[in-house]
């Protein structure tokens, strides 16, 4: 990826950007149509979840010092089950963000350019993304740490500037159908912290690797009140968002936002910092993605990847048919692969690894004696 060391505040904005991506498309909406009213009982009952296992992935990895998730799994497995593993997290980083992207561009594309051939609009940000990854790693990092503060403070600005035109009375009944699903089947919204997933990656770009704890904790705790503020908003403003499939339901709040007869039609700007920020976003997925790739294949550049990591994200932003297609892989599927691919096999490695770690410690205790 590069051989500069990332700080400790480049490295939590690494996993904000990847959460707050993902809210600036439907997420908070499908986090509303699980949970319904009890979706703000339900955020802060599944963010104490991913923080508490966001703590327990820290611990795991502390025991193999600087190694990723990659190298971990070559001691697990092998070469063969490294490469696998590998190729697992490649795909899920570029068909995830190139779906995303898909869906941000219908956005945009019925917004503001409904005359624009969606194909345009995707060519854009895949020269926008190519151009960034022909530049130092700590480059797209600088320009993330800019940019992730400025999309935290306009979804702050978006609650506190529609307060007036909240109807709290929406909240009710606050476990909304009730326990089960609150406290049980709303356990799937457990997706919307998929930027755990680079966490696994971290250690070996850190210029403090004693300080993933704090990484983890910060990253995960400050996303759990972004995403409560995201669907705060929305739930006290738009009953209605819990049975439509609106696009882009965050941009229709900032269309109601004015001060005055001079401050109005502020949807622009809140729309300019989102671009930015996906933007960031694919760089930094895609980045991941070939540095993974480099490691599995030992290639000494990831340039000549550039171009084709760019042209795949390309290829499979096309393959949905319309937006009803790709927003269902972003509603039904990819909730599924957070869940199995984030939650369920890295920390069944962290697990295992660690498992077979401590046997051979014991092993080589007993042949000391």
């Amino acid at each position: 990826m590069t051989k500069s060391k990332i700080g400790t505040t480049e490295a939590i904005m690494i996993v904000l950007i990847i959460i707050v991506t993902h809210t600036i498309s439907a997420l908070p909406r499908d986090l509303l149509v699980s949970t319904k009213s009890a979706t703000i009982i339900n955020l802060i009952f599944v963010s104490t979840i991913a923080i508490i296992f966001s703590y327990l992935v820290v611990r795991l990895m502390k025991n193999f010092g600087g190694s990723d998730l990659i190298d971990i799994s070559e001691y697990l497995g092998g070469k063969i089950f490294k490469n696998i593993v590998g190729i697992i997290f490649i795909l899920y980083f570029l068909v995830s963000s190139s779906i995303m992207l898909r869906n941000f561009c219908e956005s945009l594309k019925i917004i503001y350019f409904p005359m624009t051939n969606i194909v345009f609009i995707i060519a854009l940000f895949i020269l926008a993304l190519c151009t960034a990854n022909r530049l130092d790693f700590n480059a797209s990092l600088k320009t993330n740490l800019l940019i992730v503060p400025l999309v935290l403070a306009s979804i702050v600005f978006l609650f506190f500037a529609n307060m007036n035109k909240f109807v709290p009375q929406r909240a009710f009944p606050i476990f909304g159908d009730g326990l089960f699903n609150t406290f049980v089947l709303g356990l799937g919204n457990l997706a919307a912290f998929g930027g755990i997933a680079y966490l696994y990656f971290l250690p070996p770009y850190l210029k403090e690797p004693e300080k993933m704890k704090k990484i983890a904790l910060v990253s995960i705790g400050v996303s759990a009140v972004y995403l409560i503020l995201c669907v705060s908003t929305l739930l006290f403003m738009f009953s209605f968002f819990i049975n439509t499939n609106e696009i882009t339901p965050l941009y229709n709040a900032t269309r109601y936002i004015e001060f005055g007869s001079f401050f109005q039609r502020l949807e622009s700007i809140f729309l300019l910092i989102w671009i930015l920020a996906f933007a960031c976003y694919l760089s930094i997925t895609s980045k991941f993605a070939m540095s993974i790739f480099k490691k599995l294949t030992n290639i000494e550049t990831k340039k000549p990847l550039i171009d084709i990591f760019g042209l795949f994200i390309f290829a499979i932003t096309l393959v949905p048919k319309n937006y009803a297609i790709s927003s269902k892989f972003e509603s039904q599927i990819y909730p599924y692969l957070v869940l199995g691919i984030t939650f369920f096999l890295g920390m069944s490695i962290l697990i295992l690894a660690n498992l077979l770690k401590k046997k051979q410690k014991n092993v080589t205790s007993k042949s000391e004696i």
